[in-house]
C-alpha cells in the first residue's frame, strides 16, 4: 500500500458529529479531519492547498449538512496591493519590532492570549482561556510554528500564530491587547506575514475560513486580490476598486 502522504487517495478521513456553528446562527457544523495518526507537515501544506486548516493536531476542513458557506482564502503575496486604510495601519505600526520565536510556552503570550479572549470572545468556546487549552490550540506536535511577536519598546502588543507551508504561511491566529484597538493590529499582523513571505520567496498567506455573511469575517476579503476555494478549485474573486 502506498504511504498516504504520497497518494491522498489512501489518506483516511473522519467526520465530526455536529456541533453549533460558530459564525452563522441556526446552522449545524460538522467537519472532515484528516487521519492524525499520519499528518504531518509536507501532508499539511498538500491539503492547505486543498482548503484544510489546521487547529492544533488536527487538520479539518468544513463538511457541513446543505452548507458550503466556509471558504478557503489566500492571499497570492505578489499580486497583493494594500488599500488606503491598509496602508494606514502598516504606517501607524512603524514603530513596533517584530521578533519570531520557535513555538513555545511563555506566561507573557498566555496572559495576553487570556485578556483577547475575555474582551473579544467572552462567552465562547476559549473562555475562560487555560494554558492547557491554549497551547493545544495554537500548536501541534509536528508543525513547524512561529510565535511572531509585536512589540513597542519591551511592552507585547500582539503575538501571530504561523505555520510555514512548503509554498506559504498559514495564519492561524493572531492575540493582541484590547486595549490598542486603535492600531489595528490584526490587520498588521496579515500585512507583516504578507510581506515577510514576499521576502522569503513564498507564494501565499492562507487566512483560514471566510464566510461572506458573518460579519467578524470581512476583515479578510479586504486583502485583495485573493483566491477562494469552491468546488474543489481556487478561483479569483473580483479586486475592489
Amino acid at each position: 500500500m502506498s504511504n498516504p502522504r504520497d497518494s491522498l487517495y489512501d489518506l483516511r478521513m473522519f467526520l465530526t458529529t455536529e456541533y453549533a456553528c460558530s459564525y452563522l446562527p441556526n446552522h449545524w457544523a460538522r467537519n472532515l479531519v484528516a487521519d492524525p495518526t499520519v499528518t504531518d507537515d509536507r501532508l499539511y501544506s498538500r491539503l492547505a492547498a486543498l482548503g484544510f486548516r489546521r487547529s492544533g493536531d488536527h487538520v479539518y476542513r468544513p463538511h457541513c449538512r446543505g452548507c458550503a458557506a466556509c471558504r478557503s482564502l489566500r492571499i497570492p503575496v505578489e499580486r497583493f496591493r494594500p488599500n488606503r486604510g491598509q496602508r494606514r495601519v502598516w504606517a501607524r505600526n512603524q514603530d513596533l519590532q517584530v521578533r519570531v520565536l520557535e513555538a513555545e510556552f511563555l506566561d507573557e503570550h498566555f496572559e495576553l492570549f487570556a485578556r483577547y479572549i475575555q474582551a473579544r470572545h467572552a462567552g465562547g468556546g476559549m473562555d475562560p482561556a487555560s494554558p492547557e487549552n491554549y497551547w493545544a490550540f495554537v500548536t501541534s506536535r509536528w508543525c513547524p510554528t512561529w510565535l511572531c511577536e509585536f512589540r513597542r519598546d519591551r511592552e507585547l502588543l500582539a503575538v501571530a500564530v504561523v505555520d510555514r507551508l512548503e509554498e506559504g504561511f498559514s495564519a492561524v491566529y493572531t492575540f493582541f491587547d484590547p486595549l490598542h484597538d486603535e492600531r489595528g493590529l490584526g490587520t498588521h499582523a496579515i500585512l507583516w506575514q504578507i510581506d515577510e513571505a514576499r521576502r522569503l520567496g513564498l507564494h501565499w498567506v492562507y487566512l483560514g475560513y471566510w464566510v461572506e455573511r458573518c460579519e467578524k469575517m470581512a476583515y479578510k476579503a479586504r486583502f485583495t486580490p485573493h483566491e477562494v476555494f469552491i468546488a474543489e478549485r481556487w478561483g479569483w474573486m473580483a479586486v475592489e476598486g
